[in-house]
């Protein structure tokens, strides 16, 4: 069951309908989901009859409504709420819009004279359409009601009323125990009803449609609320090709935008972010089924080489991975089906035995207790009402009874969504086992509930680490003041936390030859003036300068640049270049980019962005999922890299972004230069953008 302030609004023993032909929609919702309490219609001028009685104010019901939902005009909703407050009610739903969400000066007067009318209220919307409540039959739903209260289910929460509806008028059998929708969030948010109903033991898992989340900290709280509780979250949110609204200064500015910083925001704390609504109802089912998978390690199966070929295929892209059958369960299968059938995975185990139930329940158990994170068996099935389903059904069963004995994570996959009977569906759900229609779809949700399960194993820790300031009351409107480090400046305070940076010199023109026979030449020569953020576009770099009069002939052309050089160790034993950034989103707090570099950087877009927690294992783990990994392991011959000195950068870059949390914009190591292992990495090239002190 519900706890604590908002069991009243969702799990409601009196209900009042404030409004006409909409009130009446909700009315009928109400019926249509069988709710058991008393409902009151509130009308000012309806008259009442011997069917329905219409109380003509909040002021004349019998009593204190538990919920109520506000059909009326948007003017007259802070009156209607502020008698509900006087009432004591339990809450209200305001299906009202014209609020905040016109963007009008009065639109944001009326959310604010709701607001303060509701007082302490809780409430969903405004411009929202309300909530079904399955388990306890509870509906305030102005449109159809469509689905069977389940046992166990999903709770889906919308901020689109649109999108609620086409989830619940989905045909995928997905359990819905409860639909919300959130509207504006002026008081009831998303993350709010995840808290709420994290420790409703009847819900299996979340599903998540989002334009945007109000509040990040309470967001990651809540989800690591719901981890706890053993609730797994999968989500649609759009936004993906949102354009950048400010100039980006860095790579990794432009790499760890808003919404790669949302994506890597649920890729750590364990959520599954989907592209379609088809994709979020087949994942759902995964998670309701059993929760998140252990792992990605999946055996498929089915009576077709096209089947298996084109799983095969259609995998492509995701982290999903087919390993071969453990030697004994191989040597098992291949006396069970005799050398007609090549041993593979996915692997096609002809219909030699389609109609030999015992072979059959052998077949799936073997392959069932062969270790898989999941087994799915690929199969579609002809339509009941025109065609002889029988055998089709005989194998979905004696898969089912195979996986009631081994407790493996298992599912259904269907090439067509449309091919997966309904009672098919259900039984296996019923069972334990993911019915997935649509093989695209299936793949995908397998490979995010692995993605989550393997969050979880990580810990599904994040921490936001904003700027611990707030803006002054009298504060100049507009951007902040910003400016950017020297190099120079930018390395030294680096350095201080721990990131290598090369030996370097910071002279006049004319000391450039004696600075670089200090240092040791080969050098590299740079110019070091303000304004200066990328050298090499306008020629200030010069690199392998070898002897005294290379290093004089590079001052001379310059300091028509710059009246100061940068002189510096050049290395020369580079295994692999590697980016290293730390940007300060708004949203999300700092943010560290690793990635190619050099002039990889833009050409490949090979990057993983973390958030803290930043650890030594977190960032070796995430080195390792970069293609450029293969350089750094030795590739072709070449020395492996010295990735503990890379990691120990990362962490050095991550102290200084600590430390300097309150003023930092972002910093960009580019790039970081990996040498053979023991030799260490150098941090070369470096550009740190600050806000001005106050």
């Amino acid at each position: 069951m519900i706890d604590g302030a908002m069991e009243r609004l969702l799990a409601p023993r009196t209900v009042a309908l404030c409004g006409g032909v909409w009130a009446d929609a909700a009315a009928a919702a109400c019926r249509a989901i069988g709710y058991r309490g008393e409902v009151w219609r509130v009308h000012p001028r309806r008259p009442s009859s011997t069917e329905q009685r219409y109380y003509r104010s909040i002021e004349e019901l019998p009593g204190s409504p538990d919920a109520t939902f506000i059909a009326a005009p948007a003017r007259e909703a802070p009156a209607i709420t502020a008698a509900l407050a006087r009432r004591g009610a339990g809450g209200f739903v305001c299906f009202a819009s014209g609020f905040s969400e016109t963007g009008a000066v009065e639109g944001r007067r009326l959310a604010g004279e709701l607001a303060g009318a509701a007082g302490a209220l809780p409430y969903l919307g405004p411009n929202c359409y309300g909530f079904i409540n399955f388990f306890d039959r509870a509906a305030l739903w102005p449109d159809q009601v469509v689905g069977v209260p389940p046992q166990r289910g999903v709770a889906l929460i919308c901020q689109s009323g649109t999108i609620a509806l086409d989830l619940l008028f989905n045909r995928r059998s997905l359990p819905i125990g409860y639909v919300l929708t959130v509207g504006n969030q002026e008081r009831i948010a998303v993350e709010d009803l995840i808290e709420a109903l994290a420790q409703d033991e009847r819900v299996t898992a979340f599903g998540l449609y989002v334009e945007g989340i109000k509040d990040a900290e309470r967001f990651a709280l809540a989800i690591d609320q719901a981890r706890r509780a053993g609730k797994p979250l999968a989500l649609v949110k759009t936004g993906r090709t949102e354009a950048a609204s400010r100039t980006v200064h860095s790579h990794t500015g432009s790499l760890a935008g808003s919404d790669a910083a949302f994506d890597a925001f649920c890729r750590q704390i364990g959520i599954a972010r989907c592209d379609t609504l088809a994709t979020l109802c087949e994942t759902l089912k995964v998670l309701h089924a059993g929760g998140p998978l252990p792992g990605h390690r999946l055996l498929l199966m089915g009576a077709s080489g096209g089947d298996t070929a084109m799983a095969a295929d259609t995998a492509r892209g995701l982290q999903l991975r087919f390993p071969p059958l453990p030697s004994q369960q191989a040597g098992q299968l291949g006396t069970l089906l005799t050398d007609r059938v090549t041993l593979s995975n996915p692997f096609d185990f002809h219909t030699h035995i389609w109609f030999d139930r015992p072979r059959l329940r052998s077949l799936f158990s073997i392959a069932q207790g062969a270790g898989y994170d999941a087994v799915g068996l690929l199969i579609d099935c002809p339509p009941a009402q025109e065609a002889d389903a029988a055998s089709y059904l005989a194998v979905i069963e004696e898969f089912e009874a195979a996986s009631k004995e081994t407790q493996a994570r298992t599912a259904l996959v269907s090439s067509l969504p449309e091919s997966l009977p309904a009672q098919v569906r259900l039984r296996c759900l019923a069972a334990g086992i993911a019915p997935l229609q649509g093989q695209r779809e299936a793949l995908e949700a397998l490979d995010l509930a692995a993605r989550i399960g393997e969050a979880w194993h990580c810990g599904g820790r994040v921490e936001l680490l904003k700027p611990r300031r707030d803006t002054p009351p009298h504060a100049p409107a507009g951007a902040p003041r910003t400016r950017t480090l020297t190099e120079y400046q930018g390395k030294a305070a680096l350095a201080a936390c721990g990131v290598p940076v090369p030996a370097s010199r910071l002279v006049a023109p004319a000391d450039t030859a004696d600075a670089a026979a200090d240092i040791g030449f080969p050098v590299v020569i740079k110019v070091a003036g303000p304004g200066l953020e990328h050298k090499s576009d306008v020629g200030g770099v010069v690199l392998n300068v070898r002897t005294p009069a290379e290093a004089d002939a590079a001052a001379a052309r310059l300091s028509r640049l710059s009246d100061r050089l940068l002189v510096e160790q050049m290395i020369t034993d580079a295994v692999a270049e590697i980016l290293i950034g730390i940007k300060t989103d708004a949203q999300f707090g700092q943010l560290l980019v690793l990635g190619a570099g050099g002039v990889l950087t833009e050409l490949l877009k090979d990057t993983v962005i973390l958030l803290p927690p930043f650890t030594a294992a977190h960032i070796e783990r995430a080195i390792a999922s970069l293609a450029v990994a293969k350089l750094l392991g030795g590739f072709r011959g070449a020395p492996p890299g010295d990735i503990p000195a890379l990691v120990q950068a990362a962490l050095g870059c991550a102290r200084y972004a600590r430390d300097s949390r309150d003023r930092l914009i972002e910093l960009d190591l580019n790039p970081v230069i990996v040498r053979p292992a023991g030799r260490g990495a150098v941090a070369v090239d470096a550009l740190v953008r600050l806000t001005e002190e106050p």
